[in-house]
């Protein structure tokens, strides 16, 4: 018995479902038919592609060749000490050495600076570090302070920067 209604059921369930799918088929027809008129018909053609021509750069030689060195032509007064001996901390980029502590001996004041080899050197005032000729000028608890001398970009002049090296915890 309880089979009978099993399949009676099914049996009413799919009859609703074959009279229900009759009426959606002829509007999805009718779409497609009228999706297909309102169509364009033409693809514009694409666009004519020119030859590469390229161009000689400074064909006219009034640009200066960016990887060749320049000639110092300095009008300014402040120029470097090339003469002098350099010191061993003139070696490292001034971003690669820390400050790291503070001496005083007989009214002199000494900084000590670590190095990216983990050696650790004692400066004075006088003293010089970096690439670009920094002297240093002051040494207190937070900080070593510098006087650097580097090539303006534009003129070529030397020109004067102030510089620091912070105390590093």
């Amino acid at each position: 018995m309880r089979m009978s209604y099993g399949l009676i059921s099914m049996i009413l369930f799919s009859t609703l479902l074959v009279a229900c799918s009759g009426n959606q088929g002829d509007d999805l027809d009718k779409f497609m038919e009228s999706a297909a008129n309102d169509m364009s018909k033409g693809v514009k053609p694409l666009p004519e592609v020119k030859p590469y021509t390229p161009l000689q750069y400074n064909a006219d030689g009034t640009l200066s060749d960016p990887f060749r060195a320049r000639k110092a032509t300095s009008t300014s007064s402040l120029q470097p000490n090339t003469n002098r001996p350099k010191e061993p901390l003139e070696a490292y980029p001034l971003e690669s050495l820390k400050y790291v502590g503070l001496l005083s001996k007989n009214k002199s004041v000494y900084g000590l600076i670590k190095t990216p080899d983990n050696t650790v050197q004692q400066i004075k005032i006088g003293n010089y570090l970096g690439p670009n000729y920094g002297l240093v000028t002051a040494i207190n608890e937070n900080a070593v302070e510098l006087k650097e001398i580097v090539q303006d970009d534009l003129t070529g002049d030397w020109v004067e920067r102030n510089a620091s090296i912070n105390l590093q915890e």
